[in-house]
C-alpha cells in the first residue's frame, strides 16, 4: 500500500450523531445513526475501504468508572478472539487520539445487520423461521459456552438479523462481577430476560442462557414481553405468577435474606404451558418441516424452569425435534475460540490500569491491520431459509 494511501487512512473527521460527536477514519462515510443503549451509539456507515456497509459503536464513556472500563476491555478481548457465523464479526477497532494520555474514546467497527430481534418479534413468522433463528442462536451461544463465555444478558435488543433470515449475537453480556441480585440493584437496564438464578443472586451454569432464550421465543409467539418487571422484586414476582412459586427444594438453595423474602411472597399455582400458549397463538402447522405448535410448546416448557438444574442444557435443546431440522455439525461443533486474556472476568484494575489495557488492544489491532494490510472479511455467507 502506498504512503499516501496509508496518510489518508488514518485522516479522521467529527461529525454529531444526536448528542455525540463522531470522530472517525475517512475511510467510513454516510453515517447514520442506527441504534444506541447503556455501551453506547451505533451508526451503520459506508467502509471505502472494504467497499461494504458497517456499523461503527462508539463506546460510551469507557473510562468513567471500572465497570464501563472493564466491559469495553472484555468485549474488546472477545470480540477479537471469537469467530463464528452466529456471533457479530469485529472488522476495525480505532481511536481518534494519538497517545495513552489523551486516549477518551474506542470506536468498534461491526458487521451490519438489517435489524434486532425487537423489531422480528412484531412479525408473524411461520415455523420454519421460528425455530431457524433459535437454532442459531443457540449455535451461537454454544460456541459462547466453548470458550467459558456465559452470557446471563440476552436480549432481542442485542440479537440482529438480517432479511435472510441469519442471525447474530451482538454483545458479550454481564463480566461477571456485574451480576447483582434481588435485593440490591435499583432498576437501570432491561431485565425481563434474565433467569431466576441471576434476579435472586444465586449462583449460575451454562443453561443460565437458555432462560433468556425461552423467553425471547414466549415473546415472539404472544408478541409481548413474557414477564414484564418494573424492578427485580416485580420482576420475580412476575415469574411465579405465571409458573408458580418453585418447591422448597429449591428455596432452600437461597441465601437467607433471598429465601425470607421469597418465602413471605404469596404462594402461587401457576398455570400450565397449554394455558400459557395456547394453539391459537402459534403458526399453522408445517408440512414441510413437520414442525407443529405441540414442539414448540413442548421446547418452551423445558426451557422456562425457574431451577435450572431441571432446564434444559444447550446441547439438549439443539436436540429438541422442534431444532433439530436445522442441525449442521459444522456450525454446531464449529471449533471454540481461544481467548487469549483466561483471566478475563477475575480481573480487577483501577481505570487508569484498564485505559491501559485498552490502549494495547487498540494499538496491537493497528499494527496487526499495518502488517497485513486486510481486515478479517465477512465469515461465508449462510444458506438462505428453505422455502
Amino acid at each position: 500500500m502506498n504512503k499516501n494511501k496509508r496518510g489518508e487512512e488514518r485522516e479522521f473527521y467529527s461529525l454529531d450523531v444526536g448528542d455525540s460527536t463522531f470522530k472517525v477514519l475517512k475511510r467510513y462515510q454516510n453515517l447514520r445513526p442506527i441504534g444506541s443503549g447503556a455501551q453506547g451509539i451505533v451508526c451503520s456507515a459506508y467502509d471505502h475501504n472494504l467497499e461494504r456497509n458497517v456499523a461503527i459503536k462508539k463506546l460510551s464513556r469507557p473510562f468513567q468508572n471500572q465497570t464501563h472500563a472493564k466491559r469495553a476491555y472484555r468485549e474488546l478481548v472477545l470480540m477479537k478472539c471469537v469467530n463464528h457465523k452466529n456471533i457479530i464479526g469485529l472488522l476495525n477497532v480505532f481511536s481518534p487520539q494519538k497517545s495513552l494520555e489523551e486516549f477518551a474514546d474506542v470506536y468498534i467497527v461491526m458487521e451490519l445487520m438489517d435489524a434486532n430481534l425487537c423489531q422480528v418479534i412484531q412479525m408473524e413468522l411461520d415455523h420454519e423461521r421460528l425455530s431457524y433463528l433459535l437454532y442459531q442462536m443457540l449455535c451461537g451461544i454454544k460456541h459462547l459456552h466453548n470458550a467459558g463465555i456465559i452470557h446471563r444478558d440476552l436480549k432481542p435488543s442485542n440479537i440482529v438479523v438480517k432479511s435472510d433470515c441469519t442471525l447474530k449475537i451482538l454483545d458479550f453480556g454481564l463480566a461477571r462481577t456485574a451480576a447483582t441480585g434481588l435485593l440490591m440493584t435499583p432498576y437501570v437496564v432491561t431485565r425481563y430476560y434474565r433467569a431466576p438464578e441471576v434476579i435472586l443472586g444465586m449462583g449460575y451454569q451454562a443453561n443460565v442462557d437458555i432462560w433468556s432464550v425461552g423467553c425471547i421465543l414466549a415473546e415472539m409467539v404472544r408478541h409481548k414481553i413474557l414477564f414484564p418487571g418494573r424492578d427485580y422484586i416485580d420482576q420475580w414476582n412476575k415469574v411465579i405468577e405465571q409458573l408458580g412459586t418453585p418447591p422448597q427444594d429449591f428455596l432452600m438453595k437461597l441465601n437467607q435474606s433471598v429465601r425470607t423474602y421469597v418465602e413471605n411472597r404469596p404462594r402461587y399455582a401457576g398455570y400450565s404451558f397449554g394455558k400459557l400458549f395456547p394453539d391459537v397463538l402459534f403458526p399453522a402447522d408445517s408440512e414441510h418441516n413437520k414442525l407443529k405448535a405441540s414442539q414448540a410448546r413442548d421446547l418452551l416448557s423445558k426451557m422456562l424452569v425457574i431451577d435450572s438444574s431441571k432446564r434444559i442444557s444447550v446441547d439438549e435443546a439443539l436436540k429438541h425435534p422442534y431444532i433439530n431440522v436445522w442441525y449442521d455439525p459444522a456450525e454446531v461443533e464449529a471449533p471454540p475460540p481461544k481467548i487469549t486474556d483466561k483471566q478475563l472476568d477475575e480481573r480487577e484494575h483501577t481505570v487508569e490500569e484498564w485505559k491501559d489495557l485498552i490502549w494495547k488492544e487498540v494499538y496491537e489491532w493497528d499494527e496487526w491491520t499495518k502488517q497485513n494490510g486486510v481486515i478479517r472479511g465477512q465469515p461465508p455467507p449462510l444458506a438462505q431459509v428453505q422455502q
